[in-house]
């Protein structure tokens, strides 16, 4: 069966926020359904048009996209599902909607990330025997604790000592990604793609993206002493948010006017040992190399990543030898957060602000999301303006 082609014609997102902070009381509905609300508008189009609503999510538990639609109010005989890929699964959702769209299951669907951890419920892991005292566990695939993190920060430092990645250059790349989100700031370019939820400026900003100087990256201390490069300056920290995007087939979007958007390509998911995991973007970038119809690397002009760390992001420029300008150009996950099952919405989302919402001719025609996911996995896709 020949696949269609499938559009991605309005994208929103939230600010995020800090763990306890700006959405320190919002559920993940509360999140998720006015950007569900403000995307279907931005498409022109209304709820009973939808036929599938695909969510992203990690921590909710049951089925959040169900939720997330109704709430949106959307009918109650459209399509729900949750995607838990980890912090893959925003992509993933993502691109199981234009999958549906591509073999003529869906004509229009919602589809995207919510992650609400402030109020997500807390897990327990259950005692071997009566006699034990439960402990709660966290939020990764492993159900493991707080060392979770420790290990991530463990295989960031080994990837950057395997490069000769030095504590120097993950924060003058920290720096840069500051500068680039206050210059994008300034430019209003995140007007459009942020839904402030209420009449705030703290809602139409992400709360991590503060002013930042080489000399306060430098006074931070590193998470595993005394010689690693890792701070909480060149490091990424999660955080509340939701992205959605609408997705349409060819037909409908002639019958909306043909209006720019984004055209899906195509998509690569690779895995990697779990020891490795912080190499699973650069692994699938290069496998999606191999899908690119003959499109030459150069011809990308932006690459948005969900970095875990700066060493990370580098490590991905040096392996497609593209320049770190290329990568978050108006900062990534170091300056606004990560989200987790939202964060690869958020580079689609940003994907289509800067290639599609900016206009003019100065826009990449190509650009491509990538994001890695706990256990070794990576994920990414590559859209064209059109």
């Amino acid at each position: 069966m020949e696949l269609r082609p499938a559009y991605i014609v309005a994208a929103r997102r939230t600010a995020l926020g800090r763990v306890g902070g700006l959405h320190k009381s919002r559920r993940v509905d509360d999140l998720a359904a006015p950007i569900v609300a403000a995307a279907l508008k931005d498409a022109g189009l209304t709820p009973d048009q939808v036929d599938d609503v695909i969510v992203g999510n990690c921590t909710a538990g049951a089925n959040p996209a169900r939720l997330i639609a109704l709430t949106a109010g959307l009918p109650e005989a459209v399509s729900a599902m949750t995607v838990d890929q980890q912090c893959a699964s925003g992509l993933e959702a993502i691109l199981a909607a234009i999958r549906k769209i591509a073999t003529a299951d869906a004509e229009a669907a919602v589809a995207g990330g919510a992650e609400a951890l402030s109020t997500a419920p807390w897990r327990v892991a259950r005692p071997r025997n009566p006699h034990q005292t439960p402990h709660f566990i966290g939020f990764d695939a492993n159900g493991g604790d707080a060392t979770h993190d420790m290990h991530a920060f463990e295989m960031s430092e080994r990837l950057a000592r395997q490069l000769g990645i030095s504590r120097a250059q993950q924060d003058a790349f920290a720096l840069k990604s500051h500068l680039r989100a206050s210059r994008a700031q300034e430019a209003r370019r995140f007007v459009g793609e942020i839904v402030p939820l209420r009449a705030d400026r703290e809602e139409a900003r992400d709360q991590s993206a503060v002013e930042l100087d080489l000399a306060d990256l430098e006074r931070l201390k590193p998470f595993l002493p005394p010689d690693g490069t890792h701070t909480p300056g060149n490091t990424s920290s999660a955080h509340d948010g939701a992205a959605m995007v609408v997705v349409v087939s060819e037909g409908v979007w002639r019958l909306l006017g043909s209006p720019p958007a984004l055209r899906f390509v195509a998509s690569a998911t690779l895995g990697v040992g779990p020891d490795e995991d912080m190499r699973s973007p650069i692994a699938a970038m290069k496998k999606l190399e191999s899908r690119m119809m003959g499109l030459d690397r150069a011809e990308i002009g932006l690459v948005e990543m969900s970095e875990a760390s700066a060493a990370q992001a580098i490590a991905l420029a040096q392996a497609l030898d593209i320049d770190e300008g290329v990568i978050n150009s108006d900062g990534g996950a170091l300056v606004r957060g990560h989200p987790l099952g939202a964060a690869g919405a958020v580079l689609v989302t940003r994907l289509f602000s800067r290639m599609v919402r900016a206009g003019g001719g100065d826009s990449p025609r190509y650009g491509a999301a990538t994001v890695g996911a706990i256990g070794g996995l990576g994920i990414a896709a590559l859209f064209e303006r059109v």
